[in-house]
């Protein structure tokens, strides 16, 4: 996932808020509250929360949940517990509506890739491990709460969908304790609650190839916002970019799109969204959006060209600035 900027982030004395790194990212978290310190023990509730679905989700903990679920289910039905198992059912009914653009499966190959260090996969390990890629080989025991894998080295990874988990949970915990303004960002997820105190939140959508610009910066309330790009997981190499968005078709990374952003009324399905639409590619992403009334999209393709759903007004040329 990427950054998503937020315009004029507020700073005022009412408004509360901490950002830290976590899930390989900076996680934000801010609030308009009339108790200072009431406000920072809501703050900290949202962290908490955000480590306990890291301890639970992430593919880099040997302890979590999710590595146990890699090591055992291509042997035997491993329990997940009622919420690791809900998630995983709604990553597999994204995969059934996008036909497959969507897909857990995609570490099977993504686990071979190392942005840090330049590191991918060469073409005879990419051809043996997409085979494994296939949301269909996840069997799920609805009674049981189990996930069990048709295939040895299937592996799955949520970071498609754990992200909007996030925000959207920490968002919960902000309206639960009677908060009416606040957002949670994780990398290129955001949840909006309210607005800014009678102005709508200015969400801008970055440049792709602009070193941090901005290139559409929009208004927006009580929305989530998910944007997936080709430029934060990456590394260039002969003129290919290699980056973190696998199309499960090929093993390899998604081309034709540098982003993709979804607005809407739920996290885990904008952040979702936002990467079956990258690796849809313009035209049959937005079709995919065009049939969700709910939901819109703003796509820059690899010329630089902004695409916007139906629902959306495209802004006038002045309006692209922040």
């Amino acid at each position: 996932m990427v950054l998503i900027l937020l315009i004029s982030t507020p700073v005022s004395a009412e408004w509360i808020g901490d950002a830290r790194p976590l899930m390989g990212t900076e996680i934000r978290v801010y609030l308009w509250h009339d108790d200072e310190l009431e406000g920072q023990r809501i703050v900290d509730a949202v962290f908490d929360e955000a480590s306990r679905i890291d301890e639970m989700m992430s593919t880099y903990k040997e302890g979590s949940r999710i590595s146990d679920i890699n090591r055992r289910a291509a042997d035997e039905a491993v329990f997940a517990d009622f919420e690791l198992f809900h998630l995983i059912q709604q990553a597999l009914d994204i995969s059934v509506l996008t036909r497959g653009a969507f897909d857990i499966t995609y570490d099977s190959v993504g686990q071979h890739y190392n942005f840090r260090e330049r590191r991918r996969p060469d073409d005879e390990t990419i051809e043996r491990e997409r085979q494994r890629i296939d949301y269909r080989l996840v069997e799920l025991d609805n009674m049981n709460s189990t996930v069990r894998f048709q295939k040895q080295g299937v592996r799955i990874n949520l970071g498609g969908i754990a992200k909007g988990y996030v925000v959207e949970r920490g968002v919960d915990i902000l309206r639960k304790e009677g908060v009416e303004n606040g957002v949670v960002t994780a990398g290129g997820d955001s949840r909006l609650l309210g607005d800014r105190r009678g102005r709508p939140f200015m969400i801008g959508i970055r440049d792709p190839r602009g070193d941090g610009e901005v290139a559409i910066s929009l208004p927006l309330e009580d929305e989530a916002i998910s944007t997936s790009g080709d430029y934060e997981r990456f590394f260039d190499e002969d003129g290919i970019r290699y980056h973190h968005i696998i199309q499960p078709s090929t093993g390899a990374p998604a081309a034709g799109v540098h982003s993709a952003t979804v607005f809407g009324p739920h996290a885990v399905m904008t952040d979702a969204l936002s990467t079956s639409v990258f690796v849809m590619g313009v035209d049959l992403g937005l079709k995919l959006i065009a049939g969700l009334p709910d939901y819109e999209s703003v796509v820059i393709d690899a010329d630089g060209q902004i695409y916007y759903s139906d629902g959306l007004r495209q802004p006038e040329a002045n309006e692209l600035e922040p």
